[in-house]
């Protein structure tokens, strides 16, 4: 259900992937099984019966240790990675609407991450945000906030800020809508980190 343990997974000499659709998953799946390091790889459940895309026949694979920038912007970064990635997006498409201009980055493997790519954002934005469906406490976004406070201190203009799910035990299906962070929730999160 609400589960995300990603977190307790991402240690030294294992490789943490998650993928944001079926594109990504292919790929990251073909790089996990030829990597000569141990590798786990989340599966989102929500994928299985939301995504929908063309999943390329041949063999590609979509490299480890390597985030994706989404969308460029120049206001906030936006960090996250497997379904989160879809209601980030949305929150992008609401925050354009008002004048807001969001760069969205997929970091796709966790462990190792890739700390440049999220730090060329943060230094041209000056802005973070980092969202995914774990508990604040104790989530993946903690190790991100804090590697990003010691490499772009001087180039912040705003707290980091965390949007996530809430430091509860994990809920049944029917509660999902309220636990994980929404569209909206993120907006109000841009707006905040823009503003301030």
């Amino acid at each position: 259900h609400s589960q995300s343990p990603e977190a307790a997974y991402c240690q030294p000499g294992v490789k943490v992937v998650i993928p944001r659709g079926p594109i990504q998953a292919k790929g990251l799946l073909l790089s996990c099984i030829r990597d000569k390091n141990p590798c786990i790889f989340f599966e989102p459940k929500i994928l299985y019966r939301s995504a929908v895309e063309e999943v390329p026949e041949g063999d590609y694979m979509v490299p480890l240790g390597k985030a994706e920038v989404l969308r460029e912007g120049t206001d906030v970064t936006l960090i996250g990675w497997g379904s989160q990635l879809k209601i980030l997006e949305a929150a992008c498409d609401l925050a354009a609407d008002e004048g807001y201009s969001c760069e969205l980055i997929d970091l796709q493997t966790l462990y190792p991450y890739d700390i440049d790519t999220l730090e060329t954002s943060v230094k041209k934005t000056g802005r973070v945000i980092i969202g995914h469906e774990a508990a604040v406490t104790g989530g993946w976004g903690a190790e991100l906030s804090a590697k990003i406070q010691e490499r772009c201190f001087e180039h912040l203009e705003a707290p980091i800020k965390r949007i996530c799910g809430y430091d509860i035990p994990p809920s049944p299906l029917v509660f999902e809508k309220i636990h994980i962070p929404d569209a909206l929730k993120n907006l109000t999160a841009i707006k905040e980190t823009v503003d301030f």
